[in-house]
């Protein structure tokens, strides 16, 4: 078992940044991919970014490339997405995933029913 706990939501003006961390426990021995999803109201759980596990490989959705970037200390069991240049349109609760994998596994893992493990939301508002 893998238990994720995001942080650093909040509310933020058009063009501020914010930094949502995501610490992983249980299984922290183990090989594991993870990523960020987030979910507007009213809409489904879409792809945001996502990171592998062996080389730190990354991949983001079009909506937010060149202003989102994640990262990951893997020493700390942490994984981060340092969102920049914020827009009204990245309102939304941001999640955090996580599955566990094998240790030479550089796979990018993009869509939701690839990941075993969720934490449990952090709300970004950005206001106009």
């Amino acid at each position: 078992q893998v238990q994720l706990v995001e942080s650093g939501g909040g509310l933020v003006q058009t063009g501020g940044s914010l930094r949502l961390s995501c610490a992983a426990s249980g299984r922290t021995g183990s090989s594991v991919a993870m990523g960020w999803f987030r979910q507007a109201p009213g809409k489904e759980r879409e792809f945001v970014a996502a990171i592998s596990w062996s080389v730190g490989s990354t991949v983001y959705a079009d909506s937010v490339k060149g202003r989102f970037t994640i990262s990951r200390n893997n020493a700390k069991n942490t994984v981060y997405l340092q969102m920049n240049s914020l827009k009204p349109e990245d309102t939304a609760v941001y999640y955090c995933a996580a599955r566990l994998t094998y240790y030479s596994d550089n796979y990018v893992y993009t869509a939701h029913y690839e990941y075993d493990y969720w934490g449990q939301g952090t709300q970004v508002t950005v206001s106009s």
